[in-house]
């Protein structure tokens, strides 16, 4: 009999609720589905735990143009102001695969309402369609767009953030890495648990393989249908931690934006995004790095029922006010 300890117990009352109630609804888990059918459950199980949306002054629906004529369907939530706006480019969750503005609007609508910031989401293309590296071009693009139409738009483009959760946090560090390259400052890269790493060897991996929302299963389906290769897991674009460029030399993090890194203690990811906030300090950048005890994966759009991400969300507003605050 093993006297291992039962990593269920590190979870918070309220978070082991919410996994009981997840479990005892008996809905198929999104690796069991095809993908069209993944993004559907995604859609309809999104909000069910959110906060309510809050009101804002101005939510208006754009279009930018990615690099192949392709244009990208993108939300601006914007609170009241008299005048120009700094902005957060937010890339929402979901393994490349699943997610949307819509299904991140109450979250981007929260952020914009404590931070006093604007928030501009984006519609990056989705896999098994869209493979790498296109979400990271939109995502680039996203930027480069954003930098050129802040004025037009009512937002000071000379204070800007990236930020994203999951797979858009790895999209958000992926940025701001290309945007030291090409001499665009940023005020700030807001990551929530963010994908850092090529291989799911870490130990948070093996602990929380099973039975906090994201599951081995579902990481193995979502870069399944997201990789085109083996080859990709390790370019930089795919994981910022250990991924090496075309010449096969590991990116440098020196001079990259500062970063507020909020993790969850019970999740596949919290490994490497600690190793990725050592890896930035050692790098000089400034890091403010949170783990929530108690909660998974995907905690942050469960403000209802969380205490915690409401304080992710709070923590998360601060770093931004004081990052924009500074630019």
């Amino acid at each position: 009999m093993s006297n291992a300890p039962d990593p269920r117990d590190l979870l918070t009352p309220m978070m082991r609720g919410v996994l009981d109630r997840i479990a005892r609804a008996g809905h198929p888990p999104l690796h069991a589905l095809p993908p069209d059918k993944a993004k559907a459950a995604y859609e309809a199980g999104a909000g069910v735990l959110e906060v309510p949306s809050h009101p804002m002054a101005r939510v208006e629906d754009l279009r930018i143009p990615a690099r192949d004529g392709v244009d990208l369907p993108a939300r601006l939530f914007a609170p009241e102001s008299g005048s120009p706006l700094p902005v957060l480019l937010y890339f929402h969750g979901g393994g490349f695969t699943v997610g949307s503005v819509t299904t991140h609007g109450p979250l981007c609508r929260q952020l914009a309402h404590l931070a006093g910031c604007a928030v501009l989401s984006v519609d990056y293309r989705l896999a098994p369609e869209a493979k790498f590296p296109t979400a990271v071009h939109d995502a680039w693009d996203s930027l480069a767009w954003l930098r050129e139409h802040a004025s037009a738009l009512g937002l000071d483009g000379r204070r800007i953030a990236v930020g994203g959760d999951s797979a858009g946090g790895t999209l958000a560090a992926v940025t701001a890495i290309a945007a030291r390259d090409a001499g665009w400052p940023l005020a700030l890269q807001c990551l929530f648990y963010p994908g850092c790493a090529g291989h799911q060897d870490t130990a948070s991996h093996k602990t929380f393989a099973q039975g906090f929302l994201l599951e081995e299963a579902d990481i193995r389906y979502f870069f399944g249908h997201y990789l085109r290769d083996a080859a990709d897991r390790d370019d930089w674009r795919f994981a910022p931690l250990d991924g090496v460029d075309e010449s096969g030399h590991p990116r440098d993090l020196d001079d990259v934006a500062p970063a507020w890194i909020g993790l969850a203690e019970c999740d596949p990811l919290t490994d490497e995004g600690v190793m990725y906030a050592d890896r930035l300090r050692h790098a000089g950048v400034a890091v403010d790095l949170e783990i929530y005890a108690g909660v998974v994966h995907g905690f942050i759009n469960f403000g209802r029922a969380i205490p915690q991400a409401r304080t992710a969300h709070q923590h998360a507003a601060l770093a931004l006010r004081n990052a924009f605050g500074a630019a």
